[in-house]
């Protein structure tokens, strides 16, 4: 890694007047594809529904005025009444940046993989699979990253920390929901053989 010189000033991503050409090569790119495209801070944020995740992702990365070749990240979100796939990309020919979200239904998130257009989501959608459950499917290898084999729901869905069984995320976000309290360190009761009854 080299130290860039004192003074010098890192290169600026596409400008905001920029965006308005990348709108157009989206239409003409995502011809026939219902989306939907609104701005979020300095990123276009397209909205696809997951069936046409893997055509538009390599649509995406091949049309030559978007060329958007590098997956910065795919992140998992749970909005309890969804499931949601973000994937944020990255043209290094053209410096403009695109996030492409997909909503999933809790009880069986499907999507298509898209490591044949970007080698790089393995583990990201490894990961997605393993915390939040979601099905990439064609995905070569979706065994576990970071829990063990066998380890029995998803962890980052917010149903997990209130015991709801995989499978059962629609019928928990029907039913409000008990707020959690949390006792501090100060507060908590003492340990057992320490002044506990």
């Amino acid at each position: 890694m080299t130290t860039p010189p004192r003074g010098a000033q890192p290169p600026t991503p596409a400008a905001t007047a920029s965006y308005p050409e990348m709108e157009a090569a989206l239409k003409e790119a995502l011809a026939g594809v219902p989306y939907t495209a609104e701005y979020s801070l300095d990123e276009l944020v397209v909205t696809l529904p997951p069936e046409h995740v893997l055509s538009a992702c390599r649509v995406l990365k091949e049309h030559p005025r978007l060329a958007f070749d590098y997956l910065r990240c795919i992140s998992g979100v749970d909005w309890v009444a969804n499931l949601q796939v973000v994937y944020h990309l990255w043209s290094m020919a053209r410096r403009q940046k695109l996030v492409v979200k997909v909503n999933l239904p809790n009880d069986n998130p499907r999507v298509a993989s898209v490591i044949s257009v970007w080698r790089g989501a393995d583990w990201h959608e490894r990961e997605a699979a393993e915390l939040l459950g979601i099905v990439f499917e064609g995905h070569p290898d979706l065994k576990p990253l970071l829990l063990y084999e066998g380890f029995e729901g998803y962890p980052l869905r917010k149903s997990f920390a209130q015991g709801v069984k995989p499978g059962k995320e629609a019928e928990a976000a029907e039913k409000p929901r008990k707020p959690q309290i949390r006792l501090s360190a100060e507060k908590a009761p003492p340990e057992k053989g320490e002044g506990a009854p």
